[in-house]
Parts: C-alpha cells; sequence; structure tokens
C-alpha cells in the first residue's frame, strides 16, 4: 500500500537529520523569544492538531530557556528548611512556550503546540494560535467552538494540551484524585478531615 506524503513527513521528524536541524536552531537562536513565521516547521504534526492554512491562523516560534528550576542560595541566616533551593514547577516548557505566545498574541487563542528541537540552552516548539474574531472562523464548524466566550484565555487556565498533562489531568483512572484541581481536592481533603460529620 502507498504511503502518503505526511506519513514520510511524519517518519522524517523521528529521526531527523541532526546537521540539519543544528543549522535551523542557529538561526532560531538569533531570533526573538517569540517569533510569528509563514508556514509550519512540522506541517504533518500541525495539521493533525488542527491547523489550517486559511486566514485566522498563526504559527508562532518560541524559544523558552531551558535549567533556572533552582532558586537562589541563601547567604543569610535561616533554619535548615528555608534554605532549600529546590524548585518545584507544576508547569512543563511547553505549557510555559503557550502562555508566552498568549501574551505576545492577546487578540487570538492558543489551539495547541508541538516540539520542534532543543539546543543546550533552549526548547523550540511552535504554537498554533487562532483569531476567533475572524469571519473564517466564525463560519467553520470544525472550529469555531474556539469563538464562544467560555474559552477566552483557554491557555492561562491550563485548558491546553499540555497544561492538561501538567494539571495531572490525562489519567482516567478513578484512583486518579487530580480532579477538577489539585488545589481544590486538598482544600476539600483538609476540611473534611476538620469536620468529619459533614
Amino acid at each position: 500500500m502507498t504511503k502518503g506524503l505526511y506519513y514520510h513527513l511524519k517518519q522524517a521528524w523521528k529521526k531527523p537529520d541532526p546537521v540539519r536541524l543544528r543549522e535551523l536552531m542557529t538561526e532560531w537562536r538569533s531570533e526573538q523569544a517569540v517569533t510569528k513565521i509563514e508556514h509550519a516547521t512540522r506541517i504533518d504534526r500541525a495539521r493533525a492538531l488542527g491547523y489550517k492554512a486559511k486566514k485566522g491562523f498563526v504559527i508562532a516560534r518560541v524559544k523558552v530557556p531551558r535549567g533556572g528550576r533552582q532558586r537562589h542560595r541563601t547567604n543569610k541566616g535561616r533554619r535548615s528548611k528555608r534554605h532549600t533551593i529546590r524548585k518545584v514547577v507544576t508547569m512543563n516548557y511547553r505549557w510555559v512556550s503557550e502562555q508566552r505566545a498568549q501574551k505576545y498574541f492577546p487578540n487570538l487563542e492558543v489551539l495547541n503546540s508541538y516540539n520542534v528541537g532543543k539546543d543546550g540552552k533552549s526548547y523550540f516548539y511552535e504554537v498554533i494560535l487562532v483569531d476567533p474574531a475572524r469571519p473564517e472562523i466564525i463560519k467553520d464548524k470544525k472550529i469555531n467552538w474556539i469563538c464562544k466566550k467560555t474559552n477566552q484565555h483557554r491557555v492561562n487556565r491550563g485548558l491546553t494540551s499540555a497544561g492538561k498533562k501538567s494539571r495531572g489531568l490525562r489519567s482516567k483512572s478513578p484512583t486518579n484524585n487530580a480532579r477538577p484541581s489539585v488545589r481544590r481536592m486538598y482544600i476539600t481533603n483538609k476540611r473534611d478531615r476538620r469536620y468529619p460529620h459533614r
């Protein structure tokens, strides 16, 4: 059976040419942290996540620096538990890149994102954004759900795929106690322990 173009693109990105990828990332490093691009680098992945080459869709490449997940070491008197430099971060890098793209394009909504590469200093992601005010988007029955008021600023509320993964909502197991959110479950359990008769 003959395979299509997107199949071969997907296979090529599983083991990309390291020389060509190094050249691309050398060029990307000189760009700004958020850069609007004309065409998706991984068109097969973008199309799988809902991207269409029509008015209202925007692709942005975001550069996120790696590391920085430690606090500065204190040099004043503190008890030992306050001297810790370990920083537990609940957001993954892809969610961070989506939020930065949303901040750069405040009139657009983040649809999804995907990874395009990493080097020793940075991660590179491409974020798909949609303009909910465009008539082409409003008339499209497959994407006009993003025009509803309930989907405004969805990336800041953890409603994208990367946000749901960071919130622990990927698991559908009945033993998963992360729903509806970690903070709310903690408050509920603490209240139940305090007032067991409720």
